[in-house]
Formats: structure tokens, C-alpha cells, sequence
């Protein structure tokens, strides 16, 4: 049966992607290590639009390092509006064979007790699957003063290193030494420091962040990343009675404390991203969404980009209705670090820009390789030449249905919203990428009108 299954996965891979066989036989490799044998897929039926409103859920990205953070008390803290997606279990996973306690109240209510966390060790077979686990390097070494943590999975969209985050461990006075794959940090104490980080990262701010909240005196990390889900840590170590100021700006002071705790009870701020992708998917299928538990401001970058292309936006408290029109403008895009437009929305605005009229260029000035969903777009008719960090988008009268694969998961969602416009069906292959970071994503769809189903063969 075993082999029965890799040679069906084959076969589908030659029919739908025309690849060689050694390259099937990688990607059924592959599969196999990650778990994954049965040939999900999601079938789309086209040209509806997207009409009703829709739930924003917690925020990935805040989430996966908000779980790492809970790491640091010795004892438990509940945390709400957590979004149901693979990246959190395997988290879940993680941190259980590290020895602490994740239980879930509800779908989206967790509480993580970290009292008998008795190891400072991840091991590649632990962390494989999610970028994300780099933050048990911070909080880790600010539990033990010590961690080994193998080099972390996820998407592969381009070479993402941790040398910022490896400097702020080092100021802060641990010995950093890579063996074998395993960032391995250890130090007598952590002492804080002055940290200036010669890029902008998300990552490396975190991080920093939950080492330097157990660190003695004061730690200043300048040219700070300024995202959402940076403040939303933050604003979690605060609780459990760290003192950091300055989060959401590009200095954030850090006073180390020596205990951390208390009945702390915090809830995960509204997705930024999972709300563009459904703001972009309502404009380019030409329907009318109202996206409800949002942050607007959050949204600016996005909501001046759609309203430049002639959607309609309307903003509310704590929602945005989307309402697209039949004629969509041109537009350039350059994605940069928060308040700037996001990387993470990148392949999406691509897909609404492949129907605009006129041509159109996003220069991506994060990733060096955000453009492997292009050629995915380009079985559906979309014209699009990709020159250094640069796409010129030449809009089509149409897209057609086609079978695609989601080569990460934000381009895994831009296939969507790309099925969800073209003409006639579209299959989606590899969606494993887009279960980590949307939850419920084809029954939400599915809630606005959309023609979506899973099927596994």
C-alpha cells in the first residue's frame, strides 16, 4: 500500500506539472518526510463573486511567537483568539517534547503551563516544518541561559539568515556556536546591551525581545522592527510583568526583570494578512465583503493600493467592507517593512494586478526570491516577466482555470483568489503550505459565495 500510494503521487505529479521523473521522485521523498501521502487538492469553480461578511481570525505570525514567549514563566497563562492552524499544532508538538503543557479550551483558546519545561534542546525532526521555531533561541535562552535549536523549516521563498539575531545574542554575552545545523547559545548570564540591527527584522526584534526580558539591566535594540505582531508580543511580556517600552517604534527599551508570572490572560490581535487576503480576493472577483475583527490602521498600506486601483473601500471601527468595480487601474508596488506594504501580500496584489488594465510592477524589497508563484499564474494566462526583484505585470482581458500548486503559503493563497477569478476550474495543488498560516480558509470562502472544495484522491 505504502508504495502503491508513492507511485499513484507520481504519476499525478508527471500529469499535472509535466516534471521529470527525478524530480517526482524528490518530491515524493519528500512528502513522505513531511507526513504527507494523501494528494490533497483544492477544485475551484470561477467567476463568482465573493458577496457577505467575514471573521478575521488571531494572527499567525503573532501567535507563533506569543506561544514561544509563554515559555518564560514558570507556571501557565491562557491565551485567546489563537487561529486553528497547522503551524500552532506543530508548535503544540514542540514545545510538549520539550516538556511543557499546551491545552486546548476551545477551538481558539489555549492554556500553556511551561512549570515542568525541562529541556532547552529542539531538534531538527522538532522544528522542520515551521520557520517560526527560531523563536524558542530567545526564549529559551532567557528560561536557561541556555538553547540549541536546529535551523528552522517553513516556506522557501529565498536565504532568510539570523546573523541580526545572533549579534543581539552575542551583545547580550552568550557564546554562539552552529554545529551540525544547531544554533547552540549558551552564556553565564545575559547582560544587556546596545543592539543595532543592520536590517530591519521581524525575527530578530522578537527574539531579541525574549532574551532580553530575563537579562540584567537595560537592553536597547534600535532600528527595531515596527509590525503589528511585534507589539502584540510585547504587549504579552508586559503581562506577565516584563518592562519594555517602545514597541511599535524603531527604539524599544528593555529593563530585565528577574521573574516573570502571574494569572496572565491575553488575547491574539486580528490577522493583518489573512484580512488583505480577503480584501484583495473580494476586489478581484468583483464582489462586496465586509471583513469584520480588523484593525484598519493595520490596513492603510493595502486599503491606499486598492482604492488607487479603483476598488471601493470603506473603512468602520473594527471593520472594512470591499467592494470591487469591473474596470481595475494599474498600480507599482514596492513591499517594505511595516508601515510599508507587506511582503506577505505580495503574491496576492499580483493576482488582482494580472486583470488591471495598463502594466503594473511590485518590486519585492524584502525576500530575494518572492516570485515562484509566477510561473503557476502563467498557466492561467497571466503576463508576467520577472527581471532581479522586479515584476512587470502586463494585465490580461482574463484568467483561466488551470491546474497550480502553491509553492508557499502566501502564494498558495494568491492561487486561490486567482481560481476564484479565472474562468472555469482551477485545481490547487501542495495546499499543506496554505493550512499554516489560514483557518477555515475554503469554508470561509465557501460562507461568501465561492464554489471551493477540498478533495483528496
Amino acid at each position: 500500500m505504502f508504495y502503491k500510494k508513492c507511485f499513484i503521487l507520481a504519476l499525478q505529479y508527471i500529469k499535472w506539472y509535466n516534471y521529470s521523473w527525478f524530480s517526482v521522485t524528490n518530491r515524493c521523498v519528500n512528502d513522505m518526510k513531511d507526513g504527507v501521502l494523501s494528494l490533497e487538492k483544492f477544485v475551484i469553480n470561477g467567476k463568482k463573486p465573493l458577496l457577505g461578511e467575514i471573521y478575521i481570525s488571531g494572527a499567525k505570525n503573532a501567535a507563533v511567537a506569543v506561544i514561544p514567549a509563554a515559555l518564560l514563566i514558570d507556571g501557565a497563562c491562557r491565551i485567546e483568539n489563537v487561529p486553528d492552524i497547522s503551524d500552532v499544532r506543530i508548535l503544540r508538538d514542540v514545545i510538549r517534547q520539550l516538556g511543557a503543557e499546551m491545552e486546548y479550551i476551545d477551538k481558539n483558546t489555549i492554556i500553556v503551563n511551561s512549570h515542568n519545561l525541562n529541556s532547552y534542546k529542539a531538534t531538527y525532526e522538532m522544528v522542520r516544518q515551521m520557520r517560526a521555531s527560531s523563536y524558542l533561541l530567545g526564549a529559551l535562552l532567557g528560561r536557561f541561559k541556555r538553547a540549541e535549536v536546529a535551523f528552522p523549516g517553513g516556506c522557501d521563498f529565498g536565504f532568510r539568515p539570523i546573523d541580526q539575531h545572533i549579534k543581539g545574542f552575542e551583545a547580550m554575552g552568550a557564546k554562539v556556536e552552529i554545529e551540525h545545523g544547531v544554533v547552540k547559545l549558551s552564556a553565564d548570564k545575559l547582560v544587556g546591551s546596545q543592539i543595532y540591527l543592520d536590517v530591519v527584522s521581524v525575527g530578530a526584534t522578537i527574539n531579541l525581545m525574549l532574551a532580553a526580558v530575563r537579562a540584567e539591566g537595560t537592553t536597547v535594540i534600535e532600528n527595531a522592527a515596527k509590525e503589528p505582531h511585534v507589539v502584540d508580543v510585547a504587549n504579552f511580556l508586559n503581562a506577565m510583568g516584563a518592562n519594555i517600552k517602545g514597541a511599535g517604534t524603531d527604539i524599544i527599551k528593555i529593563k530585565g526583570v528577574d521573574v516573570l508570572g502571574g494569572q496572565v490572560a491575553h488575547s491574539i490581535i486580528p490577522d493583518q494578512i489573512e484580512a488583505g487576503t480577503f480584501m484583495i480576493a473580494a476586489a478581484a472577483t468583483k464582489g462586496d465583503v465586509t471583513i469584520r475583527n480588523v484593525i484598519p490602521k493595520h490596513m492603510e498600506s493595502l486599503s491606499a493600493k486598492l482604492i488607487e486601483m479603483n476598488v471601493n473601500v470603506i473603512e468602520g471601527e473594527d471593520w472594512i467592507r470591499v467592494v470591487g468595480r469591473d474596470e481595475i487601474c494599474k498600480a507599482n508596488i514596492k513591499t517594505l517593512a511595516y508601515p510599508g506594504f507587506p511582503t506577505d501580500l505580495h503574491p496576492p496584489t499580483a493576482v488582482i494586478l494580472c486583470m488591471a488594465n495598463g502594466t503594473s510592477t511590485i518590486t519585492e524589497g524584502i525576500w530575494d526570491s518572492r516570485f515562484q508563484y509566477v510561473d503557476e499564474l502563467k498557466r492561467m494566462g497571466a503576463r508576467i516577466k520577472v527581471e532581479g526583484r522586479i515584476a512587470v505585470i502586463e494585465g490580461v482581458s482574463r484568467l483561466t482555470g488551470a491546474p497550480i500548486k502553491a509553492t508557499d503559503l502566501r502564494a498558495g493563497a494568491a492561487m486561490v483568489i486567482a481560481g476564484l477569478a479565472a474562468e472555469g476550474t482551477t485545481e490547487i495543488y501542495d495546499i499543506k503550505y496554505i493550512d499554516r498560516g489560514y483557518e477555515d480558509f475554503e469554508q470561509k470562502l465557501r460562507n461568501l459565495g465561492a464554489d471551493i472544495k477540498r478533495v483528496i484522491e
